[in-house]
């Protein structure tokens, strides 16, 4: 075994139980190709065969979306939940995956009240006695990462209180130690698994889901946005009791809300459905436009409401963020897709995504795209627009471009295309795009404030001053460097991975085809010489020299064969 399967074998000893599961679940539901590809049995030989081969016959009449949904139902928790993430991602996966990823079940059995109690008193410091009156022994709801159960503060105070389930922690840090390891073999053995960078998509998994195992990222969330809303009698969130709230467990104020998502609940309950569809637009508008920070998973079953027609959010586990310049810039690709301008339109996008630092944008090809994005799914009544096929349509073209929308403003635009739903079900007649008009104007004239003008004026002219008195320095360093004969230049070489790994793979075989050559031309002279002991008039050890020599040549062989290169 080469010293890189030693190294893994050893990194992820206490994991192969784990990992042998999550193959074989690849394997049942037809991937056994791109675990070919990744070349993982070269790194797993310890368990290949272990790991079983077969895959169902059920799976011949599904499609790939339909498989992967499944399969990730089956490994648990962690790939749930990354199913989740990616249903939040269009511009990473193709619409078919994103309808199957949505539909994603999580069938998690409550864990007893018992260890609920125990992980609070733990995680206070005190006896949960102390710090609630009253702790209701049947959970709300149960999830993959925690559950929630009603209690009661001491000054009879109604809360609810979240706990992370038991162990979830090292379950989700061996899965994603696995995913990571998956996914580099994949950028490493296949250029076509390279361009979509899956070692990227992982790391950002873990960075998201390590923001939501801790419940404290939850509370300050929760926060911040009653802050901002603070001033607005249409809006309400909950009362977080930062008392009794830590890294695993979060008390919030429990609140007696109506859901969103049946109008004729709404209407018989007294509730009015178009102010509840305005009000909900506004929020969702002043979150974007105005703060730049907003609830990232806002589907009906996060969305209630008060008496009064108030808004009410929950589970503020994911949160997006968009600066003033990704606001600004997406406000202009806003007006010049509105008025049909496929040039601006072009450059707004442009200014909005990131670039393959491997390709050029082909800036005419864009602007003809756009122009027919524009024909085909912008209506001559804007109040018919399909904000959601909008934005499928508009990850499709940016995919096709090769290039890449930071992560919040595709959360932003996924979370919009939502709310466009939910709005469009509560009120038909509603013109979202009407409505958004305001806070569009009113964030691009903000560009032409004389106070925000001079106050650029200002920032650039401070940063155009430090940076001529950098130079000088600079140029010192330079010419000292290079008067000791230190100045280096490095280059990086590119697309040499498969030249390299081609070279090493050739010298490896022709290593060792000269060793069965070597056994066999020394298990001739040992032959030739008669050297005993003797069997059969033949000399042993030139016997176990061909022997082996047979053996080795044969296992070349099969390797050539095994993979494609004979």
């Amino acid at each position: 075994m080469s010293a890189g399967k030693l190294g893994f074998a050893a990194r992820t000893y206490r994991h192969i139980n784990r990992y042998r599961q999550i193959v074989t679940v690849l394997v049942k539901y037809g991937f056994g190709e791109l675990l070919e590809q990744s070349h993982i049995w070269q790194y797993l030989e310890i368990g290949y065969r272990f790991v079983s081969r077969r895959r169902t016959a059920q799976v011949e009449t599904l499609t790939t979306a339909q498989r992967v949904r499944m399969a990730l139902e089956e490994l648990g928790p962690t790939f749930i939940k990354l199913g989740q993430v990616l249903s939040t991602r269009p511009d990473l996966v193709p619409s078919e995956f994103i309808v199957e990823f949505t539909r994603l079940q999580q069938q998690v059995p409550p864990f007893p009240v018992d260890q609920a109690r125990a992980i609070v008193a733990s995680e206070l410091g005190h006896p949960l006695e102390e710090v609630y009156a009253r702790f209701d022994a049947h959970p709300l709801a149960a999830a993959s990462i925690g559950q929630v159960h009603r209690a009661a503060l001491h000054d009879g105070q109604e809360v609810v209180v979240k706990v992370q389930r038991p162990g979830i922690e090292k379950v989700i840090a061996t899965d994603l130690d696995i995913l990571a390891h998956l996914a580099g073999l994949l950028e490493k053995h296949s250029a076509e698994w390279r361009l979509h960078r899956p070692a990227r998509i992982v790391a950002e998994f873990g960075r998201v889901i390590e923001r939501e195992l801790d419940f404290r990222t939850e509370a300050a969330h929760l926060e911040r946005f009653a802050a901002q809303f603070a001033d607005d009698p249409t809006v309400y969130v909950p009362k977080v009791h930062r008392e009794a709230t830590s890294r695993r467990v979060l008390t919030l104020e429990y609140v007696g809300v109506t859901p969103v998502s049946d109008v004729a609940a709404l209407r018989a309950a007294g509730f009015e459905p178009t102010v509840i569809a305005r009000r909900g637009l506004d929020l969702t508008l002043k979150q974007i436009f105005v703060h730049g920070f907003f609830h990232a998973d806002p589907h009906p079953g996060n969305v209630f409401v008060l008496p009064g027609n108030v808004i009410c959010l929950l589970d503020f586990g994911m949160m997006g963020r968009l600066n003033r310049r990704g606001r600004e810039s997406f406000a202009d690709l806003v007006y010049a897709v509105a008025r049909r301008d496929a040039a601006q339109a072009a450059s707004a996008l442009l200014r909005l995504t990131a670039l393959d630092a491997e390709r050029e944008p082909d800036e005419l090809a864009i602007e003809a795209d756009l122009a027919q994005f524009i024909d085909l799914n912008i209506p001559a009544r804007l109040g018919d627009l399909d904000f959601g096929k909008l934005v499928q349509e508009l990850f499709a073209l940016v995919r096709r471009h090769h290039l890449s929308i930071p992560p919040d403003m595709v959360t932003m635009l996924k979370a919009a295309a939502t709310v466009q739903r939910l709005v469009t079900q509560l009120d038909p007649e509603l013109n979202i795009l009407a409505v958004a008009e305001p806070y569009l104007r009113r964030l691009k004239l903000d560009r032409l404030r004389p106070q925000r003008v001079w106050r650029e004026m200002l920032n650039s002219g401070g940063e155009l001053l430090q940076l001529v008195r950098e130079i000088p320095g600079g140029v010192r360093d330079l010419l000292r460097l290079s008067k000791r004969g230190r100045l280096r230049i490095g280059f990086e070489h590119r697309g040499l991975e498969e030249l390299l790994e081609t070279h090493e793979r050739v010298a490896n075989r022709v290593a060792f085809a000269i060793v069965v050559a070597a056994l066999i031309v020394g298990s001739s002279l040992l032959v030739q010489s008669r050297l005993p002991p003797l069997w059969g008039g033949i000399p042993l050890i030139g016997l176990i020299g061909y022997v082996t020599a047979g053996v080795l040549g044969l296992l070349l062989l099969l390797s050539m064969i095994r993979h494609g290169r004979l």
